[in-house]
């Protein structure tokens, strides 16, 4: 088996992928409320600071800086995936489970990367912005409503015609 090995930093800044099991799902869309609450219920009892974020409906990807003395980013993202599985369900929803009689909703891992300097945090926000484009979900960012990025037109960080107008426009993305 792979043994994978994770960057814990106190105080770090995370770059993650978390996916669904069914690349074919729109869950996360979906039911983007009880996701929304999933996060908020972890952030309560183990604080973080989501710094930008894009939902798409089987995968999302989000920038998170955990304070100076926590880098437990593991344990956030199995509360997080245990409260979303349990709200689906509490709903009604009809998930699938797995051989050892547990929900198989989603991948078991995660992809993470440190982010170490300015260029790297913006380059990761401009990719996690314009993901909805890339995957062909929307035509330009700024139509996608499930992202940071209405954040930071409203914070005056990012115009609202940023990346989506021009086609083939070359731009620096993270990952």
């Amino acid at each position: 088996m792979v043994q994978y090995r994770r960057n814990f930093q106190k105080g770090g800044t995370y770059f993650f992928t978390v996916t669904l099991r069914d690349r074919k799902s729109d869950f996360l869309i979906k039911y983007y409320a009880e996701f929304s609450a999933a996060i908020k219920q972890v952030k309560q009892n183990k604080p973080f600071n989501v710094l930008a974020y894009v939902v798409l409906p089987e995968h999302c990807h989000f920038i998170w800086r955990l304070s100076e003395s926590d880098k437990d980013y593991s344990g956030r993202w199995r509360e997080i995936k245990k409260a979303f599985t349990k709200k689906l369900v509490d709903c009604g929803v009809c998930l699938k489970k797995n051989h050892n009689n547990e929900y198989a909703l989603w991948q078991r891992r995660f992809w993470e990367h440190t982010i170490v300097d300015e260029d790297g945090f913006e380059n990761h926000v401009n990719y996690i912005h314009y993901n909805p484009v890339k995957h062909e979900v929307v035509g330009a960012v700024n139509e996608w409503p499930y992202s940071s990025f209405h954040h930071y037109v409203a914070k005056s960080v990012i115009a609202k015609d940023w990346a989506g107008f021009k086609e083939n426009e070359l731009m620096r993305y993270g990952e």
